[in-house]
């Protein structure tokens, strides 16, 4: 039966067994390993639609399309995965963003399968953990990302590539130390015996003091991949020298691995915990917001000032998180969906940008808008979604996380008139930043020698990429329903605990 099928299991083995074909594949034959790969993406892509509308409810908040196997019997270690509206949600933002920065990546000629090998790993390990419902199992998904990061980051990067790649490992693998011991202590706690599995671990309780030390591990973990000030400097540099396909899949997806892992692990096992930080983090994303978007400013690097603002950004999904509020929490969730789309976006165009003038420096790029229109247009229309326009996705998310927080009535006015201010300085210096980039790259002045070859405008590849892009942003600002209604169900699971402690 069509129901029996292992739906799951299938979408995370797919693209990494697919993978293991590239040795067999022609050394010299780029564009077939580049077809090969882009054709695995679309066919992984299909069955997470697939599942979504005929196997997804929506209106069951319950775990669905369990699948469990024992792999370990001593340690109760299983291959257990599931699926609900948070995961569903993350899961289709990885398949369509996955999609998209391996069309981008159709320049690369230099050791293509081992480039693409690399991308298919990392799309098994980013649908794993999303699906993850063993703990253990969800940290092994989370490592799975570090090493094709590295190797992504050594062998395509920019001049500073070692020091970006070296610098990242040691942050994220760091990081992933606290997430081991957090994950191994909640699981040989107590003497019920150990258990892995997050369903068990939901109705397990620890002494406070414990359940904030488990706590502030997680939340090491989640802020150097969120990420969380101060954890944050890996970013830029890893931006500003990573590959643009390799941006694309890291503001797209690694990002939110850290806000996932913040709702699903912090918030729904350590309710108690997460009450005693919830204010801690509200601030926290609000300096976040302010201080990245005053950074980004001062950045001429182009990818840089766009990492910059994927700090800010994320930002919100902090404070959203920080809300305890069905509305602030929403909000926060969609501005992971939202600022997936747009960030992926923004360094799809950077890297076509460089692609055509061989710089990143905003100064040198001055005055380029008669020779790439195009470019231009889509540039405008991307930078417009990330300072929040409205009829965009980034306005609904934005403006559901500070109703969030004006909603909470255990916050005091002080308190949340203190944040709104914070982070209304953010978002005032957001189109600014954006906007001063637009002009300096696009009607501004060359302030040096450099001189660009005949700039050739953006190609059918590159428009198409871009419309993908743009047509779920524009969907989410103008009927955001259309994906609130996917974790509706969830986010009041996940908060009733907090309300029955009211």
């Amino acid at each position: 039966m069509i129901s029996n099928i292992p739906w799951l299991s299938i979408i995370v083995l797919f693209p990494i067994l697919a993978s293991l074909l590239f040795p067999i594949l022609p050394s010299n034959g780029s564009r077939i390993v580049k077809w090969y790969t882009l054709g695995i993406c679309i066919l992984e892509f299909l069955p997470i639609i697939y599942i979504f509308y005929c196997h997804f409810h929506i209106n069951n908040e319950s775990i669905q399309l369990i699948e469990n196997s024992s792999l370990i019997n001593s340690i109760n270690f299983h291959w257990s995965l599931g699926i609900d509206g948070l995961s569903m949600g993350l899961i289709l933002l990885t398949g369509f963003v996955t999609t998209s920065a391996t069309s981008a990546a159709w320049l690369v000629t230099r050791n293509t399968r081992l480039f693409y090998f690399l991308m298919l790993v990392m799309y098994s390990g980013q649908i794993g953990l999303f699906a993850s419902r063993d703990i253990l199992l969800f940290f092994l998904m989370w490592e799975l990302e570090l090493i094709p990061i590295y190797l992504l980051l050594c062998m395509w990067g920019g001049k500073r590539r070692l020091y970006s790649a070296t610098k990242f490992i040691l942050y994220t693998a760091g990081g992933s130390i606290f997430l081991l011991v957090g994950a191994l202590t909640m699981s040989f706690y107590g003497i019920e015996g150990p258990s892995f599995d997050i369903g068990d671990l939901t109705s397990r309780s620890y002494p406070i003091s414990l359940e904030v030390i488990i706590y502030l591990g997680f939340l090491i973990a989640y802020a150097v991949k969120l990420p969380i000030l101060p954890f944050h400097t890996w970013l830029p540099d890893t931006h500003g020298e990573a590959h643009y396909s390799t941006c694309m899949l890291l503001a797209g997806i690694l990002l939110k691995m850290g806000g996932y892992g913040l709702i699903r692990i912090n918030m729904e096992l350590l309710p108690h915990a997460h009450s005693i930080s919830a204010s801690w983090l509200v601030l926290s994303g609000a300096v976040q917001i302010a201080y990245a978007s005053l950074i980004s400013l001062s950045q001429d690097n182009l990818k840089r000032r766009i990492a910059y603002s994927s700090i800010s950004h994320m930002g919100f999904v902090i404070i959203g998180i920080g809300s305890l509020t069905d509305t602030g929490l929403n909000g926060a969730i969609l501005q992971m969906i939202s600022h997936g789309l747009i960030g992926a976006a923004l360094f799809f165009l950077a890297g076509i940008l460089y692609d055509r003038t061989r710089t990143l420096s905003i100064d040198q790029l001055g005055g380029i808008a008669t020779s790439m229109p195009r470019i231009f247009t889509m540039f405008s229309v991307f930078a417009m979604a990330s300072l929040a326009s409205p009829g965009m996705s980034g306005f609904v998310s934005e403006l559901l996380v500070f109703l969030g927080i004006v909603t909470n009535q255990h916050y005091c006015l002080i308190f949340k008139v203190s944040v709104m201010i914070v982070g209304a300085l953010g978002i005032i210096l957001t189109p600014i930043y954006l906007l001063s980039m637009l002009r300096r790259i696009f009607h501004g002045y060359k302030i040096s020698n450099y001189s660009n070859p005949s700039l050739i405008d953006s190609g059918p590849r590159e428009i198409f990429t871009s419309i993908c892009l743009f047509l779920p942003i524009l969907g989410m600002g103008l009927y955001p329903n259309m994906v609130l209604l996917i974790w509706e169900n969830e986010i009041a699971s996940i908060l009733l605990p907090y309300s029955l402690t009211k």
